[in-house]
């Protein structure tokens, strides 16, 4: 077996299984293929060592009869998750150093199935962004090029270490997590399935803040087939969690079955923007088509207060964020300005706060101050709040018509040059999260898949939208979707 590492895992899984692979030989191909692709920024930290020892350890386990479907497959772990003894800094200089004494609930569930970690995943300083383009430890650079050019394209974002470390075969699936967009956007960009499960579906306990009734963490993979296998291995109720669902996991692998014979389909209106490259709209109609030849009923369906929802996500993600973010202050742990004779404890925080968050984070924490200040409250937060319940209902009120799905473009565009919106008006960058805001509002689960490529060579997806803990269904129109797409290109390697 050549080139391991560009195993799904559900073929690795097989393999290892049978005993024609072994996950140290599978380790060592993915180790082999990272330390090819400095280029690439994807991974902020390496953990061979531990990897080698955890590959041994699935090895026991295969050879025992005791595999559950992740054992001895290799993943990265995006920096937001603590990982006990292992940097985990959220892209952030004013976390330099922190290394956790406490593993989150994911990876913990992860490691109990014999998945093996080769590292941390580089990502947006606090997973405030749309462009990987505001951590600490630089951009990450997209496997993908645009046909005859060589100028370096953004992975997309928070996610993008992730997004790039599975398009570029760097491992065979990653975590992520996504406030806004942030699993669905960067999968979208590269290539790749991007899963956002239900609000309360994975426990966020050990998952570094940004804000707290947005952020939800999901699979990135190749297929949607291993979407629902790790998906199933990071759901769960977690007491830790106050927002865990206490609710049975079902398999969601057994839910892909391909028929959608009779289901029902919604193509929200209101995501026909104005200015919409006539790439995404023929593309979002072409999903259609295919998914009403598998046997769908598609209608046109109204979310009519869509076009508040990138204004109210940029009031409540901000202000949570300012609150979560609050604690980082020099004192316990991480980063500490050098101060001068004569400062005291308020010099020491905000010269540390100044020094430790990069311009984005500061940006949006002060923000989330003003729209949580007392004479600003009522009129920005507060009405914020509202909109979000509108949002909600919105999608509640096309659901309760029997709409299984919704079917939507997952961006705005492909994938844009590094530097390209850097300079520009912040809120260019922010319209990257058009599609895929309202999904976190409503705290809905959303799935991006590859479904074709643009005049340049460069991917673009489409997201579906589905019912509330309904992820199951959800997984089964997309795999309906990649099967009837059947999207197998892969970024020429250069690096």
């Amino acid at each position: 077996m050549t080139e391991l590492n560009k195993l799904t895992i559900a073929d690795a899984r097989d393999a290892l299984r049978k005993g024609d692979l072994s996950a140290t030989e599978l380790t060592e191909g993915c180790i082999k293929a990272v330390e090819g692709a400095d280029a690439l920024n994807a991974y902020s930290t390496r953990t061979f060592d531990a990897a080698r020892q955890q590959a041994e350890a699935a090895d026991q386990r295969l050879k025992a009869g005791d595999a559950p479907d992740l054992c001895g497959i290799p993943l990265g772990i995006k920096d937001l998750f603590c990982t006990r003894g292992v940097a985990s800094q959220a892209a952030s200089n004013i976390l330099r150093g922190f290394k956790p004494e406490y593993e989150s609930t994911i990876t913990s569930q992860l490691w109990d199935q014999g998945a093996v970690m080769l590292g941390k995943l580089n990502m947006d300083e606090f997973a405030m962004g749309s462009s990987n383009e505001t951590s600490a430890y630089g951009p990450v650079v997209s496997p993908w090029r645009r046909q005859g050019s060589d100028a370096p394209l953004t992975p997309g974002g928070s996610s993008g270490g992730s997004a790039a470390a599975v398009a570029a075969d760097l491992c065979l699936a990653a975590t992520g997590t996504d406030t806004g967009g942030s699993i669905r956007q960067p999968a979208a960009f590269t290539g790749i399935v991007g899963l956002k499960p239900t609000y309360g579906r994975c426990s966020r306990w050990g998952i570094i803040a940004f804000a707290s009734s947005l952020d939800q963490a999901g699979p990135m993979t190749k297929t949607v087939r291993d979407a629902a296998i790790m998906l199933r291995a990071m759901c769960g109720h977690d007491p830790k969690d106050s927002t865990s669902a206490d609710i049975p996991v079902p398999d969601f692998e057994a839910a892909l079955t391909g028929d959608i014979r009779g289901k029902k389909i919604g193509l929200p209106r209101e995501y026909r923007l104005d200015g919409m490259p006539d790439e995404i709209e023929k593309l979002w109609a072409q999903g259609a088509e295919m998914l009403r030849d598998a046997g769908a009923e598609v209608v046109d369906v109204s979310l009519p207060h869509t076009k508040y929802a990138l204004p109210a996500y940029y009031v409540i993600a901000p202000a949570e964020a300012s609150s979560n973010l609050a604690r980082y202050d020099g004192v316990r742990y991480g980063h500490r300005a050098r101060l001068d004779a004569g400062d005291g404890i308020t010099e020491m925080y905000e010269k540390t706060r100044a020094e430790g968050f990069g311009a984005e984070v500061k940006r949006r924490v002060m923000i989330g101050t003003y729209v949580l200040s007392a004479g600003f409250y009522d009129a920005y937060y507060n009405r914020a709040r509202k909109v979000r319940a509108l949002i909600k209902k919105d999608f509640d009120d096309v659901f309760a018509t029997g709409v299984d799905a919704i079917l939507t473009p997952a961006t705005p565009s492909a994938a844009f040059g590094l530097g390209e919106m850097a300079d520009q008006d912040p809120v260019k960058m922010y319209l990257n999260d058009v599609f895929t805001v309202t999904v976190n509002l409503a705290g809905l689960p959303g799935i991006s898949v590859p479904a074709g490529m643009n005049h340049e060579g460069l991917p673009l997806g489409l997201q579906l939208i589905g019912r509330p803990w309904d992820e199951g269904e959800m997984l089964n129109f997309a795999y309906s979707l990649e099967r009837a797409v059947g999207f197998v290109s892969k970024p020429e390697k250069w690096w």
